[in-house]
């Protein structure tokens, strides 16, 4: 693969000559490097080799499996994520220390906070889903993706990572009117001329130049731009690449403080990690430096004070401290239809009927989702629980992923009328490609399957068959045997 002289000279003049040589060499190596980062709401493993260094969720695997075969995977126990992407728990080390030095720190810290987070840029999911793993269950994200495709995918693997707390929303960052100072932490890992991919991905050396260079770091500015009004005074973003060079990096962090009005947030990096701390402030992952692919990454504090609980105050603000109420508004519209029969979540949660599809929502977290699902395009919210079919439930694929079924199979305590029943790895993979199973020694009715203690889905018990609830979309289609 010969490497474009201009892209040599980029790299020069953002990482001096001796790294950017290592670079080079290293692209030219395509060594491969497998990193997984695990759910701790749900506690899969494959075992790593070596922990990734800056993620104490994340870690190496020595060779790379065939993930679509492991159980585990799809029942989301862990996520495949590039290693020099797990960056999330550098950013909360990084805003704890420096909330803890403001005069309106609240007790506990940030992130023991009501928060509201918006990952604005956000399929296939590693930085949402980390993000999620970090966040208190009483904090809400919302996870963007702009591409309508993309966006499935994204929600996808929110349902597998099983936290009820996050939205994924379908909307360009203009779209984000409603809400103006309102998020306390954005994420945006923006679009970029992907430096980062060229050891993986040869076809990005042929994809690269300059002019497209100079495109991306314009379009990171409008991105940046138009989504700066709803970061809250006090709060803080985090800006990221998948490339090197100085433009779209350290270019666009100057521009977030000198234009936007933000300040940089200092990060610290393990000692002996060996990311590099790029002039302007931030983090540069080198793959010569470091055991992971190019990214970059900075923390920028938004100026002005913080005001903890700010989103939901306005979502009150915004009702009226009205209740939730069905039927017909007064011009008679549609309103939202609870439902009263379904119970296979706890008394704390708000059950409504979309169509004959039950949704669960916790109550402490209605408005506010209800709020995003108003102001935006929504793809996922709240908990898929069942399809109603007259005086039926089924139970919802979703609702088996979820940390709550995973919290309530702990405590022994599933709903009336579904059973656990635990199942060895061949038949958690004929389930998962939807061929036949047979539970003769298990009541009748809703299983739900286990696979090494993690819910994969459910399955009706007929007795001399079942019939199996993933829904095909899911269905793995190689050769399990």
């Amino acid at each position: 693969m010969e490497l474009p002289l201009e892209f040599r000279e980029y790299a020069a003049a953002a990482l001096g000559d001796e790294i950017a040589g290592e670079l080079c060499a290293n692209i030219e190596s395509h060594e491969e490097l497998t990193s997984v980062r695990i759910n701790p709401f749900k506690g899969g493993s494959l075992g790593g080799d070596e922990p990734v260094q800056w993620s104490a969720l994340g870690h190496y695997l020595s060779s790379r499996p065939v993930f679509t075969l492991d159980p585990l995977f799809h029942a989301g126990g862990y996520y495949v994520q590039e290693a020099s992407s797990m960056y999330m728990e550098l950013v909360k080390d990084a805003i704890e220390k420096d909330y803890g030095s403001r005069d309106d720190a609240q007790e506990g810290g940030f992130f023991a906070q009501k928060l509201a987070a918006l990952d604005l840029c956000a399929a296939p999911g590693g930085k949402s889903t980390h993000l999620a793993s970090l966040l208190g269950s009483d904090s809400l994200l919302v996870s963007n993706e702009v591409i309508k495709s993309r966006a499935v995918i994204l929600a996808d693997n929110i349902a597998k990572w099983g936290r009820e707390n996050v939205v994924v929303t379908n909307n360009d960052p203009a779209d984000f009117g409603a809400f103006e100072e309102l998020f306390d932490l954005v994420v945006v890992d923006a679009p970029c001329s992907g430096e980062g991919l060229f050891r993986k991905d040869p076809q990005a050396v042929g994809e690269w130049s300059p002019a497209n260079v100079n495109l991306c770091a314009q379009r990171q500015q409008r991105i940046l731009a138009d989504i700066w009004p709803a970061l809250a005074p006090g709060g803080y973003l985090v800006y990221s690449t998948c490339t090197y060079n100085k433009f779209e990096n350290d270019g666009n962090l100057k521009f977030l403080c000198d234009e936007l009005g933000g300040s940089v947030v200092k990060l610290q990096a393990p000692e002996g990690s060996g990311i590099i701390e790029t002039p302007a402030g931030g983090f540069q992952f080198v793959p010569s430096r470091v055991k992971g692919e190019g990214q970059y990454m900075a923390l920028v504090r938004k100026n002005g004070e913080w005001e903890s609980g700010a989103f939901a105050s306005a979502v009150g603000h915004a009702k009226g401290g009205k209740k939730h109420k069905g039927g017909k508004d007064a011009k008679g519209k549609n309103q939202v239809q609870f439902e009263k029969g379904c119970n296979y979540l706890p008394d704390n949660y708000i059950k409504v009927l979309q169509g004959d599809l039950v949704k669960g929502y916790r109550e402490d977290l209605y408005e506010r989702i209800r709020f995003v699902e108003e102001n935006l395009r929504t793809v996922l919210s709240g908990i898929a629980i069942a399809e109603k079919k007259g005086k039926d439930y089924i139970p919802h694929a979703d609702l088996a992923l979820t940390e709550v079924v995973a919290s309530m199979m702990a405590s022994l305590s599933l709903p009336a009328g579904i059973s656990a029943v635990e199942v060895g790895r061949e038949d958690a993979l004929k389930f998962l490609a939807k061929e036949p199973l047979l539970f003769p020694d298990a009541p009748m009715g809703y299983l739900l399957l286990v696979y090494c203690g993690l819910p994969l889905g459910f399955v009706k018990n007929l007795g001399n068959r079942s019939n199996n609830l993933l829904p095909m979309a899911r269905r793995i289609r190689m050769n399990i045997y």
